[in-house]
């Protein structure tokens, strides 16, 4: 697909071989309905781009705010193509909902820009437990889903460019 077809932005799913990838997700336990239902997502994302389920390695954290250094160390390893970080953090009455989405956001940035791997933010960040719910649904409106694209395309780019 030339560039010039996908200008238009992401409505359609790019067309995406994933085959001999080797992927870590890496899940928050914290508002686990939620993020374990991104997890099925990002999965079947994966299996939709061809990546082997045997080449999918799955990892947990306390939350969200611990997603960055385990993403880093993995990305550090050298034996994953991409990380994907998935978790929720829904607003409630205090100022930690800014701080955790901030700094997850912040420290995954860090760690695919010092690794050179992609790490994908795949952390909903939602005000309500509806809205996260709505972002986790079963099919092709599932951010986790989304996530394993993203990891899958962001990997397929950078073999391109180092090759």
């Amino acid at each position: 697909m030339s560039i010039d077809q996908r200008a238009g932005g992401l409505a359609e799913d790019p067309d995406l071989d994933g085959a001999g990838l080797r992927i870590a997700i890496i899940t928050a336990r914290f508002n686990s309905a939620i993020t374990f239902a991104l997890l099925e997502g990002a999965k079947a994302g994966l299996v939709e781009c061809k990546v082997d389920p045997t080449d999918v390695h799955e990892f947990l954290t306390p939350g969200s705010f611990e997603l960055p250094v385990a993403a880093k160390v993995a990305a550090a390893t050298g034996k994953f193509d991409a990380v994907i970080a998935l978790g929720c953090v829904i607003r409630g009455e205090t100022a930690h909902f800014d701080f955790v989405a901030g700094e997850s956001a912040r420290g995954l940035q860090d760690a695919q820009i010092e690794t050179g791997v992609p790490c994908i933010f795949g952390v909903l960040t939602t005000n309500t437990v509806e809205q996260a719910e709505a972002r986790a649904v079963e099919g092709r409106d599932n951010k986790g889903r989304e996530a394993g694209l993203a990891a899958v395309e962001m990997a397929l780019l950078i073999r391109t460019l180092t090759a």
